[in-house]
């Protein structure tokens, strides 16, 4: 198995005349895991994928990809794959024709048999014989997946793959990305959606104008010093409530909303404290039925350290 890191970056800056894009990030992402990149949009997130895809060098830093540092543009290493924005397509051919030539264009060794595989694979076998210009977009996000798992990828890197798929085809997704992960492949993925990257990656990097934020694992985010609110559904609501009040570190919140559940309560804590007022209930002999994040923990690092950066700038 290969030991070496599938992306290292260190210093990576890019600039477009006077507009600074990535200013010193650093990258990390390791050989089966999937990783995150998160950013509000202008944070440079499309130009650090389009630098791990080789479509643009660094101006300056040092990146390395596959083992194999990266000198020039159109440069990527074998191995590497994916998408910027959305997949290219023809749209005057079928999406089983799309893939046969890119089959011929990179000279791989799939037959039929094999465009037949990754079209199954994404979900898309129904409408391999069709014209792929009257592709929705989450067709065509899948049909760019499949593309890319033609070449047998040790580096993916997709922009949103998730845009504009309904829930099947996004579990459908979710699990050849968490497939290709299990076999030892390295994902890059952005997306906009906090709950597709909290089901899919272990590792985020959160970008703001240009710099790098965050970058670690997601359970980091959670067990930082970080207050969240929380939706707790009790048996008791009054009894959690006093509890909730009498326990160090975890206050109740009043939001100014009218409840539809009376047995909802919204505390606000650090998750050691919100433990011990579990603890508490539960010793109490009231049933917890429901604990849940009213914002993700995702999210609401999100906000808060994009919202620091720009207050910085």
């Amino acid at each position: 198995m290969d030991t070496r890191d599938a992306v290292r970056a260190r210093g990576i800056t890019k600039c477009f005349g006077d507009v600074v894009a990535l200013d010193g990030v650093d990258l990390d992402v390791t050989h089966g895991r999937i990783h995150g990149l998160v950013g509000p949009n202008g944070a440079g997130k499309t130009t650090l994928l389009g630098l791990l895809l080789g479509l643009a060098v660094a101006d300056s830093g040092r990146l390395e990809i596959l083992g194999t540092p990266v000198e020039r543009a159109l440069a990527a290493s074998d191995g590497v794959a994916g998408f910027v924005d959305a997949p290219g397509l023809y749209p005057s051919l079928t999406a089983r024709q799309n893939l046969a030539a890119l089959v011929a264009l990179r000279d791989l060794e799939t037959g039929r048999a094999g465009i037949d595989d990754v079209l199954h694979e994404v979900g898309l076998t129904d409408v391999a014989d069709d014209k792929t210009r009257g592709f929705s977009l989450g067709m065509r996000q899948r049909l760019g997946l499949a593309a890319a798992l033609l070449t047998r990828p040790r580096l993916l890197v997709l922009d949103e793959p998730s845009n504009g798929l309904d829930p099947s085809a996004k579990r459908q997704v979710h699990g050849v990305l968490t497939r290709l992960a299990a076999d030892g492949t390295a994902v890059v993925l952005s997306s906009h959606r906090m709950d597709d990257l909290e089901a899919l990656c272990s590792e985020v990097t959160i970008l703001a104008t240009g710099r790098v934020v965050f970058s670690g694992p997601l359970a980091k985010l959670a067990s930082e010093n970080r207050e969240l609110d929380y939706r707790l559904r009790t048996s008791d609501s009054e009894a959690a409530r006093r509890i909730a009040e009498d326990t160090s570190g975890v206050r109740t919140v009043e939001d100014g909303e009218p409840r539809q559940d009376a047995d909802v309560l919204v505390v606000r804590g650090r998750v050691p404290a919100l433990d011990e007022l579990i603890a508490r209930v539960v010793r109490a002999n009231v049933a917890v039925r429901e604990l849940a994040p009213v914002v993700s923990p995702l999210e609401a690092a999100f906000l808060t350290l994009t919202d620091r950066q720009e207050a910085g700038r």
